[in-house]
């Protein structure tokens, strides 16, 4: 399998396209200024107990408070709260190996015997806002790194279940309980199996310090306040993903480029190479074609195979899926066997999109009826094997006897929207439009504003590949007199994601200029 990575930097946002195989598999789009990422540790102070949920609402500075739960507190809730006292009464870091653990709370205990109303916690974001719900909070604290997630008041060693061999487990458990410090915990990731002791200890003395010296600063933080920011989004989503398959990353921004770039060299420094800056006139998305597959994959109808199709509807809740075979053959004699290869193929996409689009809750699904138990079976195995590459915990049970399958698939964040359908951009919905004989003195009205009006030296005209290819014709071709009019900063580029009779004027920040 072949991976790339492609990440479009813009002004108030990033986007990150995971491609396999050439075909788009995951998306991100965060806001430059995102905050409330899951794994940020905050200083919160308790606003409301709830002894009916059993729960508390705590003030991390969101609009809504955050919600903690009593069994989401941790066994070792009291060792944490004797470290946060401590911590914000000392100046310089608290040793955590030398405290003195206190006797674990009752799993069975209630919410009041352990917090009141306005007492400091240090929490964890387990799950982003999602609609109207402020984040979901944990105090079972985490450092997660490449190889291992560090876990403070904690002193058990757990090895990823999906290291089959019992010997590695082994080895790897012993190798890591010889290293950890008192009152650590680990997890050993899936990534390192067959890692060797010099690299493991390198990267838990690393989280380790990465926890004192952000801790350290909890006397001058005033809660609600952050305490511990996860990595950069782009070196969280590589921590995880990284692997041998990957050939390629290309960042659109220098500055970016140089900070993945760095992050790789950190954990797997032969492969920094494979980062790459993207220089190119067209923007990154429409060189690689990216936009032309999101288009296609996040409308309400998906195509997957030979006319099938996929109609994908949300609830608050659950997602329903529903397969259809579209225009392929049913005639009687194979019903059966166009119903299996539709459900399979079908299980692929499925899988696809539920990673693309980050669908998280309950997902029904409504294959094809099959009256044969054993293509039942095949379709259920399919699903499992197509799912295995999802990093999200997820649940899959078999179809029922309606032909329906329910997953289940960890929410941590909001799902993925995209609009897909667009009013047109040339009438604004009106249904006509100025002649087209005009639309070249329209550009160049606007081109005119933004050097004379505005004064900028250099600007980029973005326009329809259409209207690109016309604007170049010829010699001298409009661009070029338009140089030689008013500046010859300018540069005209195309861009798919356009509408016929659209354009935009942005500086060299790829900002866009307010002609209005």
């Amino acid at each position: 399998m072949n991976a790339e990575l492609f990440v479009d930097v813009a002004p108030d946002h990033l986007s990150m396209a995971l491609l396999e195989d050439k075909r788009l598999v995951e998306l991100r789009k965060e806001k430059s200024n995102v905050q409330f990422a899951v794994g940020d540790i905050y200083l919160g102070r308790v606003k409301k107990i709830m002894p009916g949920l059993n729960a508390a609402f705590i003030d991390v500075g969101y609009e809504k408070d955050a919600f903690l739960h009593y069994l989401d507190l941790g066994p070792q809730f009291r060792s944490l709260q004797k470290f946060l006292n401590i911590a914000s009464n000392k100046k310089g870091v608290v040793a955590l190996h030398k405290l003195k653990p206190e006797p674990d709370i009752n799993k069975n205990g209630t919410i009041p015997e352990v917090l009141t109303a306005g007492q400091n916690v240090l929490v964890q974001v387990a799950k982003e806002p999602i609609s109207t719900k402020g984040p979901r909070l944990t105090s079972e604290l985490s450092i997660a790194g490449r190889n291992l997630v560090l876990l403070p008041f904690s002193d058990k060693v757990s090895v990823s279940q999906k290291i089959s061999s019992a010997e590695e487990r082994s080895r790897l458990k012993r190798l890591v309980t010889s290293i950890k410090p008192k009152n650590y915990g680990v997890i050993i990731r899936t990534v390192a199996e067959g890692k060797q002791a010099a690299e493991l200890d390198k990267e838990l003395r690393t989280l380790v310090k990465r926890w004192e010296e952000n801790t350290a600063k909890i006397k001058d933080v005033k809660a609600p306040g952050l305490v511990v920011g996860e990595i950069g989004r782009t070196s969280a989503l590589l921590r995880d993903i990284l692997n041998p398959t990957f050939n390629s990353i290309f960042v659109n921004n220098e500055e970016v480029c140089s900070e993945i770039k760095d992050y790789v060299g950190l954990i797997a420094p032969d492969r920094q190479k494979i980062v790459k800056h993207y220089k190119g006139g067209a923007p990154i998305f429409d060189q690689f074609q990216i936009h032309r597959q999101i288009k296609a994959l996040f409308g309400t109808t998906v195509s997957f195979k030979s006319g099938a199709y996929l109609i994908i509807e949300h609830t608050e809740a659950l997602h329903v899926i529903d397969v259809n075979s579209g225009n392929r053959s049913k005639s009687a004699s194979n019903q059966e066997n166009n119903a299996l290869e539709v459900n399979l193929a079908a299980a692929d996409e499925i899988a696809r999109q539920l990673r693309l689009r980050d669908m998280g809750g309950i997902i029904v699904v409504d294959f094809i009826d099959m009256q044969n138990n054993e293509n039942r079976q095949k379709v259920f195995e399919k699903m499992k094997q197509a799912m295995a590459s999802d990093r999200t915990k997820h649940n899959i049970l078999p179809l029922s006897k309606f032909g329906l399958m329910q997953i289940t698939r960890q929410r941590v964040r909001p799902e993925m929207h995209i609009q897909t359908t667009e009013s047109c951009p040339t009438c604004n919905g009106t249904g006509t439009i100025q002649p087209a004989i005009f639309w070249p003195k329209v550009l160049e009205d606007a081109v005119k504003k933004a050097v004379q009006a505005l004064k900028m030296k250099k600007l980029i005209l973005k326009v329809h590949p259409i209207v690109y290819a016309y604007l170049k014709k010829g010699f001298p071709s409009k661009v070029l007199r338009w140089k030689f009019k008013y500046t010859h900063g300018l540069k005209v580029m195309p861009s798919d994601s356009l509408g016929f009779l659209e354009f935009k004027i942005v500086d060299n920040e790829d900002n866009e200029v307010d002609l209005s």
